[in-house]
């Protein structure tokens, strides 16, 4: 199983960005998509997930980013809105594809002042 993401760039504050990741391989059934970010020197942190008909943000995300997913192309997205500087990481795909956790390899995002 292979999690490809797109859609990382250099923006700046309060611009858009969305990003995208495709699972591929040999999927029977996904659980959770989601997004998680790692800034410079700080931990990975979860920024959204999605499964079983709920979804999850972190609280400093809340209001400015979606997350949705296609099922039926394993795709999941993370639209971002008016983005912060202190959004800047590195922006890693995760799903649950029983038995394992997936990730992909990351994307940078980077937001300018």
């Amino acid at each position: 199983v292979q999690l490809v993401e797109s859609g990382g760039g250099l923006v700046q504050a309060g611009e858009s960005l969305k990003l995208s990741c495709a699972a591929s391989g040999s999927i029977s059934s996904i659980n959770d998509m989601g997004w998680y970010r790692q800034a410079p020197g700080q931990q990975r942190e979860l920024v959204a997930m999605t499964g079983g008909g709920s979804t999850n943000y972190v609280d400093s995300v809340k209001g400015r980013f979606t997350i949705s997913r296609d099922n039926a192309k394993n795709t999941v997205y993370l639209q971002m809105n008016n983005l912060k500087p202190a959004d800047t990481a590195v922006y890693y795909c995760n799903a649950v594809i029983p038995p394992l956790i997936h990730w992909g390899r990351g994307t940078q995002v980077t937001v300018s002042s």
